[in-house]
């Protein structure tokens, strides 16, 4: 497992965060197949991955159960591991090969109007009197947010973005995405804004309590705001402009939406969120399909039976 981490992390150039959930699942899986009496990873049976499965989806007296999508992915580092010990001997035999994955549910990506996403973006810095320190903090949650909404970034590539990976002059944004790959962003009138407006007046006062450093967006001690920093800062948002379905991914979601609504191109839309597969973008044409049908159903006058 270790081997296997390490040529993830070096040869694959896999993103911490999922090199941390291949080593919890797969300390799971070991966990689990010692309990099994399978002490080497040669003794493994495909009997025996399939009990794993099973007891990822039953759970157990420490672990309740997964959903199908949950034990899906951590399918996805057993099957790793074996393949991986196969290719370099440590084994005679992969057992996980013809163990398929649960299908999960398919769910449509749950945009917000267009409407809602101004409501969330105003509420995202909430009018404050002149020297108030929590001034700063608004300017940067509003900057925060215009970025997410205005090109598309994942929370984690937001806040993993340094001041050098924006090019405000031409509105351009640098954005490294999954397995280290990076994209090139436009970001329109209003993110470019609110980002600079950040920069100038809140920023250097946020940088000031804490060591500097190259991240754009800081916390209150002046270090690299973290994912779950910007959720709360989302959140926060929906909660003052009173909208209750609203995710980490909420606009990301929209962003995808409203382009496609407004006759963007998948490709050009896969592009822009970094999808390696066209087939992943598609999905959010499924959804302005869904709206069509309503709307369909709702006004035309022989729609109704």
């Amino acid at each position: 497992m270790r081997t296997y981490l390490g040529h993830l992390a070096v040869e694959r150039g896999l993103a911490a965060n999922t090199l941390s959930s291949y080593r919890r699942d797969l300390r799971r899986y070991a966990q689990i197949q010692d309990g099994r009496g399978r002490a080497d990873i040669g003794d493994i049976t495909e009997d025996d991955v399939r009990a794993y499965l099973v007891t990822l989806r039953e759970g157990d007296d420490d672990h309740p159960p997964l959903s199908a999508g949950s034990a899906a992915r951590a399918l996805v580092a057993v099957r790793g591991l074996h393949r991986f010990a196969l290719r370099e001997g440590l084994a005679a035999r992969d057992p996980a090969g013809d163990v398929k994955p649960p299908t999960p549910p398919r769910r449509l990506p749950k945009a917000i109007s267009l409407d809602e996403v101004e409501r969330l973006l105003a509420a995202a810095s909430a009018p404050s009197a002149p020297g108030d320190p929590g001034a700063a903090r608004g300017l940067r949650d509003r900057a925060l947010l215009e970025l997410l909404y205005g090109s598309g970034a994942r929370i984690s590539e937001a806040v993993g973005l340094d001041v050098d990976d924006l090019d405000l002059a031409d509105g351009f944004v640098r954005v490294a995405g999954k397995g280290g790959k990076a994209r090139i962003v436009p970001i329109g009138d209003y993110a470019r804004e609110a980002v600079d407006a950040y920069l100038v007046r809140a920023r250097p006062e946020l940088a000031a309590a804490g060591r500097g450093g190259p991240a754009l967006f800081l916390n209150a001690r002046g270090g690299r705001l973290s994912r779950q920093g910007a959720w709360m800062v989302l959140r926060a948002a929906a909660d003052r402009a009173q909208l209750s379905e609203v995710s980490p991914h909420t606009l990301r979601h929209s962003f995808a939406t409203h382009l496609l609504d407004g006759g963007a191109d998948v490709r050009v839309v896969q592009e822009l969120l970094g999808h390696a597969s066209v087939t992943t973008t598609q999905v959010y044409t499924l959804v302005t399909v869904q709206l069509l049908r309503e709307v369909y159903a709702t006004s035309h006058p022989r729609a109704r039976t």
